[in-house]
């Protein structure tokens, strides 16, 4: 008979929980909008698609949860969200003791870095780089076969390196301008979006703004894939932002793979194909030669299932801190 868990991944609009077993089967999953909710709301919403799941599913051992947040790992505590309001929750203590079961946290592009190690697209790698890009830009590190996180847990907050200290103002809780976030997430797809709606308003993009469609990152991403040019061109002004990141990361790290998931890969190579190029033409060689650029293997799942995945090596059922 197959062990489950829950895995939990928690964004900054959105939250998905699914019942996992080893093979990373998807038994049962529950969806909730979590946009504009109190940091009680939200913790509520948390537990109650958790409990859901453990009441539909009572031979769940335990619950893994990958979060957008600063992570303390010693105890357990989300320390900060960007994009949440989250601070200073002791979220392994409370969790567990609402669930009734053993509580796991860590990143929310940590535990997709690891399931895209262990079993998915950079599976094979010993040096990694995870992106997740969505509301934000979540990063994840593995380095020589081991999961990077910090001296505190909180390590790879990649999405907050700067690349232009006189940028557009970082969203959220962060203090910074010019983050890589703020260039080259979801949300800087649907802001560019509405300036070029506003440019061509003969474009598709145009008449959807003109007829008071709300231009967000799926809005463009779902017409630049129909073929209207100016949504295109968004999105490949996105991904070679996109790509002076990855350029940061190929010379700072020189990884084997960078994973890239996150809801804002439904573009697939509209986005990814300007990003390869810009960091081929910026990054040092031989590292820009060597490195792949991949898109993750598992998709919007793959938050939910690395959550899983934490959970099951914290029971010592899987081992994927060493790749």
């Amino acid at each position: 008979m197959s062990r489950k868990v829950v895995g939990v991944d928690l964004g900054g609009t959105k939250l998905l929980a699914g019942v996992i077993d080893e093979q990373l089967e998807v038994h049962d999953r529950v969806h909730r909008v979590v946009t504009g909710m109190s940091e009680q709301a939200v913790t509520d919403a948390i537990v109650e698609s958790a409990s859901e799941l453990i009441k539909r599913n009572p031979d769940v051992e335990a619950v893994g949860f990958g979060i957008p947040c600063l992570i303390d790992q010693h105890d357990g505590h989300a320390v900060m969200c960007v994009n949440l309001p989250l601070a200073d929750v002791p979220f392994r203590e409370v969790m567990s003791e609402r669930l009734g079961v053993p509580a796991f946290i860590d990143n929310d592009a940590n535990v997709t870095t690891l399931v895209e190690v262990q079993f998915g697209a950079a599976r094979g790698a010993r040096d990694v780089v995870g992106l997740t890009i969505g509301t934000g830009i979540g990063g994840g590190l593995v380095l020589d076969g081991k999961l990077y996180r910090g001296s505190r847990g909180s390590g790879a907050e990649l999405g907050h390196m700067v690349i232009d200290h006189n940028g557009p103002p970082c969203q959220g809780n962060c203090p910074n301008n010019g983050c890589l976030e703020s260039f080259a997430s979801g949300n800087a797809i649907g802001r560019e979006g509405m300036d070029a709606a506003e440019l061509e308003p003969d474009s598709e993009l145009g008449r959807a703004a003109a007829s008071g469609e709300v231009i967000t990152g799926e809005l463009v991403t779902q017409l630049a894939l129909g073929g209207d040019e100016v949504s295109r061109m968004v999105v490949g002004q996105i991904g070679r932002m996109l790509g002076v990141g990855l350029a940061n990361f190929v010379n700072i790290f020189n990884p084997d793979v960078i994973v890239v998931g996150g809801g804002a890969m439904a573009a697939g190579d509209l986005l990814l194909e300007p990003a390869r190029a810009e960091m081929k033409a910026r990054a040092l060689r031989p590292n820009r030669d060597q490195v792949k650029v991949v898109a993750a293997r598992f998709g919007a799942d793959a938050g939910m299932l690395g959550a899983g995945v934490l959970a099951f090596d914290e029971l010592g059922v899987l081992a994927v801190d060493e790749v």
